[in-house]
């Protein structure tokens, strides 16, 4: 506390650089980084449902989650298909 309080009293945060606006909280790489963070808490908690409520093994859930994966590859890859063509 005494650290932070000499830490401003002596102004020593005026030789500090600012944070680029590329890594700003409200940048782009920020929120996708935010956005890939909630998808992680979503799956852990869709884990967590799937084997401590619902009973499957480990296992199974880790198959559900790889086809969910695979078959939304496959579903955004045949909708950038369609269109893409013309």
């Amino acid at each position: 506390k005494t650290d932070f309080i000499n830490f401003i009293n002596d102004q020593e945060w005026k030789s500090i650089e600012p944070v680029s606006s590329w890594f700003g909280p409200s940048s782009f790489l920020m929120s996708s980084m935010s956005a890939l963070f909630q998808l992680s808490m979503w799956i852990r908690h869709g884990h967590g449902y799937l084997t401590e409520n619902l009973g499957i093994p480990v296992w199974g859930s880790y198959a559900i989650f790889g086809l969910a994966t695979l078959f939304s590859g496959l579903i955004l890859g045949l909708v950038s298909e369609a269109l893409g063509t013309d």
